[in-house]
């Protein structure tokens, strides 16, 4: 073969080379999740009925979504707005979990101490099965097959068994607790807001293992994991994320996030954690960089109010609810101030994309 045809050939190899691996980068970008893509509200759903709200919580084998909303369980499809069913029975609604395996869901009812236990499916009530007072947020423990409440006033977490919806155990905290997180090896973690910590609980062992200090982290509330790297991101109520390693048991970082957070998510496709803002009226995306480097990505105008937020790992969507409030009522001299009044009709579903 002739130099010139050898150089030829050559180009149109390389040139070959270089459109497939082209081709390659492109396929990859257009499957894999972009973890530096600007989040944006998608769509905005009226969902409307009264009463308050806390927790979201998405059933990820039904795709529905569970809203905690005072005396209910508000169960809504995400992709269209429409309210599904309703769960009944509840007085000061905060926590959802979702147990499987065993076909059973759990809501904390906080105002009179109890879990209620529906069907997964029919979404009717199964039981009711008394924790502590003010059992407020909920997880389920894959482990242990068993469900955690944390109790604000009680200072502690009940264990109530999966199956059964038997209480079957209580852990001391010695401090009011927030939110937990399981790791799914039978660690559990959970934000003490009224010391400002973070406690690591053996799940088969009902007890306390350590824990420590997420100062300067004021009032800790919302809690997300990176299970991978062992990385947990506190949402704290003077306006800044705490970044903790679970390994050792110690701060690593703080970042800034909005006002009023009260929750927390982390993808790990995309290595973003995420708090919702109800102050601020945003959401904050803290990006891992690497296990010990993190950076504030975007700020997402939602709405004043949205201060829950739920995930969801397969879509990346985030879902956040809020509402619209009128002027507060005047206070009698030395009287508390009276929260403002929501505006009837106006409670609504955030979904946000990438």
């Amino acid at each position: 073969m002739s130099t010139a045809r050898r150089v030829s050939s050559l180009f149109v190899h390389v040139a070959g080379v270089v459109l497939a691996l082209a081709g390659a980068s492109l396929m990859q970008a257009q499957q894999a999740p972009h973890a530096g893509a600007s989040y944006h509200v998608e769509n905005t759903f009226t969902l409307g009925g009264d009463g308050g709200w806390d927790y979201l919580a998405l059933d990820t084998a039904g795709h529905r979504l569970f809203i905690a909303r005072q005396n209910r369980v508000m169960v809504v499809d995400p992709a269209t707005g429409k309210v599904l069913q309703e769960i009944p029975g509840l007085n000061g609604a905060h926590g959802i979990a979702f147990a499987q395996g065993a076909g059973h869901g759990f809501a904390t009812s906080g105002r009179d101490s109890t879990v209620v236990m529906f069907d997964l499916r029919t979404l009717k009530v199964l039981g009711r099965t008394h924790a502590a007072d003010d059992d407020d947020a909920i997880l389920y423990d894959p482990a242990t097959k068993h469900v955690f409440t944390f109790n604000g006033d009680a200072q502690s977490a009940s264990v109530i068994d999966a199956a059964s919806g038997k209480n079957i155990g209580t852990i001391d905290l010695g401090a009011k607790p927030e939110f937990g997180v399981s790791d799914g090896q039978g660690r559990l973690y959970v934000n003490l807001e009224s010391t400002a910590e973070v406690a690591e609980i053996d799940a088969a062992a009902m007890k306390v293992m350590r824990k420590w200090s997420i100062a300067p982290c004021q009032s800790p509330t919302g809690l997300a994991i990176d299970v991978a790297h062992q990385r947990l991101f506190s949402g704290c109520r003077n306006s800044v994320m705490a970044i903790s390693d679970a390994a050792t048991g110690k701060l690593l970082t703080t970042v800034p996030i909005g006002a009023g957070v009260d929750a927390c998510r982390f993808d790990a496709a995309t290595g973003n954690a995420y708090s919702s803002n109800g102050g601020a009226g945003t959401i904050s995306v803290v990006h891992e960089d690497s296990p010990d480097h993190f950076s504030v990505q975007q700020t997402v105008a939602t709405m004043t109010s949205a201060r829950t937020m739920e995930i969801d790992p397969a879509t990346h969507q985030l879902f956040t609810v809020g509402a619209k409030f009128g002027p507060a009522p005047a206070a009698a001299p030395g009287a508390r101030r009276q929260r403002p009044p929501m505006i009837p009709g106006t409670f609504t579903l955030l979904v946000l994309g990438n």
